[in-house]
């Protein structure tokens, strides 16, 4: 059996399986510099392909760059998810809340609407802080909550935030919204909100690359794994000695301080909060775009988040652009907008059904969610070269 597979492996690396594992190798041993190396690929890539045909029919540069910082917050939020849902396995329905709260932090700090004036860098970290508050204060009363239950109670906190904004017009200004939030300035240089969108491009591919280090640091320390033992059997994990109590609450914190982050970006960004910003439909569509990505693979849910929010933007608004100019009785009739929670349902579904793990699973939920393959994986190994661990 050894023999065999020593020869399967050698097989393997001679028709380029070898190269394979020694990138895998090199990424597990060097995780910050495979995620800088990684994202500044990203970053000079997708200015460039969308000047390739058929993106450069859809818009012009300016318009994509756009778009992908805009998307670029909903893989930050995705990326703080993925730690309550993901790693720790604590289903979070009420996710906006913490992007509200860190948007709105901002939007006081720095608005005509206060007359304050505070700095946009320091800002980050404050939004990001006052987030973990609140994911802490929602944690600690729902330690004892499990599956159901936790959804339901974070539902309610996702719908009473929005709510309390909405109804307390003498602080928030209401269903209008705080306007005139100060865009972010780097040595005397004030970012432009309109008109050239690479400033804002390359601070948010900055802050997902920074995101992605200290959560790829998190999830291979002892906290990660303990995440991780709570997720899969939590009465195990807190009989082997895991504080259960502590390790959930930094997962609220932590995934909350994401979401903060997120949200003091996107108003620098958007300069204007509004409580339509942050109803349950952006809870639902970050836990989608964490689903089908990969709970538990850190790039996976961040090109999750990605193709999820292209196809919100751009797909289907160019499937109406298409299929209206084919003049087809029927298909141009549909606005494709209006069905892509119906889109998601189905994309779930079939996800569930086809692939449970995600597009771009994580080795450790591949293996959970596949058992039976594991088991034949020990009893025989791979015939492709990979030997049982």
């Amino acid at each position: 059996m050894t023999a065999q597979v020593n020869g399967a492996r050698a097989s393997t690396s001679q028709s380029g399986g070898g190269w394979r594992l020694r990138l895998s190798d090199f990424s597990d041993r060097h995780r910050s510099t495979t995620v800088i190396a990684g994202m500044a690929l990203t970053g000079l890539l997708l200015p460039l392909v969308v000047l390739l045909p058929p993106f450069n029919g859809f818009s012009n540069q300016n318009v994509w760059l756009d778009g992908f910082t805009i998307a670029g917050i909903y893989v930050l939020l995705a990326l703080g998810l993925n730690i309550v849902v993901g790693l720790s396995g604590l289903l979070d329905l009420g996710y906006a809340a913490f992007f509200a709260i860190g948007s709105y932090t901002f939007a006081f700090a720095a608005s005509s609407f206060t007359g304050l004036n505070f700095p946009f860098w320091p800002m980050l970290l404050v939004g990001a802080i006052t987030a973990a508050i609140f994911g802490i204060l929602l944690g600690a009363p729902t330690l004892r909550l499990r599956g159901d239950y936790l959804a339901i109670v974070t539902l309610g906190f996702g719908e009473i935030v929005p709510i309390v904004i909405l109804n307390s017009s003498k602080y928030t200004e209401g269903p209008n919204g705080i306007g005139g939030i100060n865009p972010p300035e780097l040595a005397g240089f004030v970012f432009p909100t309109v008109g050239n969108p690479w400033p804002f491009y390359i601070m948010m591919l900055a802050l997902i690359t920074i995101c992605m280090i200290l959560i790829y640091r998190l999830q291979d320390s002892r906290l990660g794994r303990s995440w991780m033992a709570i997720r899969e059997d939590e009465l195990a994990a807190a009989a082997n000695g895991v504080n259960t109590v502590t390790t959930k609450l930094l997962a609220f914190a932590l995934g909350a301080s994401t979401a903060g982050l997120a949200g003091v970006f996107a108003s620098s960004k958007l300069t204007l909060v509004s409580p339509n910003l942050f109803r349950f439909d952006v809870s639902f569509t970050v836990l989608a775009m964490v689903v089908l990505g990969g709970m538990g693979n850190i790039w996976g849910v961040a090109i999750g988040a990605f193709i999820v929010f292209l196809t919100q933007t751009v797909i289907l608004k160019q499937l109406n652009v298409f299929f209206g100019n084919l003049g087809v009785p029927f298909l141009s009739d549909i606005d494709f907008l209006q069905y892509q929670f119906l889109l998601y349902g189905i994309a779930l579904v079939a996800m569930m059904l086809l692939r449970p793990e995600g597009l771009f699973p994580s080795r450790r939920r591949r293996r959970e969610l596949h058992t039976e393959e594991d088991v034949e994986f020990g009893e025989h190994g791979d015939p492709l070269g990979e030997s049982p661990e």
